[in-house]
């Protein structure tokens, strides 16, 4: 069998290459990088290849993924283990997804490392919407719609042990970034702190060191799924007005336990607070009723409420303080992503009850 390297860098990803990966000769390409700033982990290219003449024929473009530029990125991509998770994601387990996901031609890692790849189907066709301009309750509606049938392929069934791999969400994983929270603060503060609304600097204080605890309340109590950990606007695509389609990339961050870590999430950090606001409860019940439609029971509408409240102080407070004080965002575009993140998720907390929460700890 023929052995396809993993590119270090894009300039590795030459017509021979790709072409190995396509299973067709390609005379030539053209590549442009897309979603600059978007992307915390990882680099996107759009390629373009022609196929040389009597070769045959493969897709008329593709993306590429490959791990991002900034070393201390790519240094916590390696210690959460976040690369080597996407790619057995793909190769293993998206054959069991029907709604959701896109077209994966090669996904590759050299475990233990940063060194990865995966090369997709071309979505440009889709919608991606700005996590600072955020989702509209259509969307929303959407999205949380695409979240609750992908749970609900697992619900239930994510402590079995082939699926031990994944990290829990009170797991060793969880237990290391508790630990890189504290130290986090002072930077994430000096950055952020003056955007934040009233009370939402004691939330970060208070939140700091007592990840695994607020984690370890909601997995006791609500039952475990797969869940993305990351699923946020700008890891969706969105088809067009009315059609309900929504794909969802980056599954480098996920993880076993409750499903609404996701909810919480999206609606927090990728929607204006007003807007989510104004559609909370009816975009709650939205993904409650697919859950039914997709056979899950046994789980009230009013224990998602519950869970949805205490998911609020969870991951999106642990994402924007790695990402706000740990990671470098030296681009405009990535300031303002983490400026959005500190002040939206912070703001859901708020208006959920965290202040209360953290200071009963």
């Amino acid at each position: 069998m023929l052995t396809i390297s993993i590119p270090k860098t894009f300039e590795d990803v030459t017509p021979a290459w790709l072409g190995q990966v396509l299973g067709v000769q390609i005379s030539s390409m053209q590549a442009t990088r897309i979603g600059e700033g978007v992307g915390i982990m990882g680099e996107l290219y759009r390629v373009l290849p022609e196929y040389a003449d009597g070769a045959g024929t493969g897709p008329a473009s593709v993306v590429v993924k490959l791990p991002s530029r900034f070393e201390e990125n790519r240094a916590q991509g390696v210690a959460l283990n976040m690369f080597e998770a996407e790619v057995r994601f793909y190769n293993e387990m998206a054959a069991e997804v029907g709604v959701g996901l896109p077209t994966i031609y090669r996904a590759d890692v050299t475990p233990g490392s940063a060194e990865f790849v995966i090369v997709m189907e071309d979505l440009s066709d889709l919608t991606m919407v700005d996590q600072s301009v955020g989702m509209s309750a259509e969307q929303a509606a959407a999205a949380v719609t695409v979240l609750a049938k992908v749970h609900a392929v697992w619900w239930n069934r994510a402590r079995e042990p082939e699926l031990e791999w994944i990290p829990s969400m009170i797991g060793p994983r969880i237990e290391m970034v508790d630990q890189m929270l504290p130290p986090l603060l002072p930077n994430f503060t000096k950055l952020f702190a003056d955007y934040l609304p009233e009370g939402g600097l004691e939330v970060y204080e208070r939140f700091a060191g007592n990840y695994l605890k607020i984690n370890q309340i909601l997995c006791g109590r609500s039952p475990w799924t797969l869940a993305h950990q990351d699923f946020r606007v700008e890891n969706l695509l969105f088809g067009a007005e009315g059609s309900g389609k929504v794909v969802v990339l980056d599954w480098q961050g996920m993880g076993r336990g409750p499903g609404a870590y996701d909810l919480g999430y999206v609606l927090s950090g990728s929607m204006e607070p007003e807007v989510r606001r104004g559609c909370e409860s009816d975009l709650l019940a939205t993904y409650h009723d697919a859950l039914l439609e997709s056979g899950v029971r046994d789980y009230s509408a009013e224990q998602l409420r519950d869970d949805y409240a205490l998911a609020q102080v969870m991951g999106g407070l642990a994402t924007a303080l790695v990402v706000g004080g740990g990671m470098d965002l030296s681009n405009e575009r990535g300031m303002q992503l983490g400026i959005t993140m500190a002040t939206r998720h912070v703001t859901g907390a708020l208006d959920h009850g965290g202040l209360e929460l953290l200071r009963g700890l």
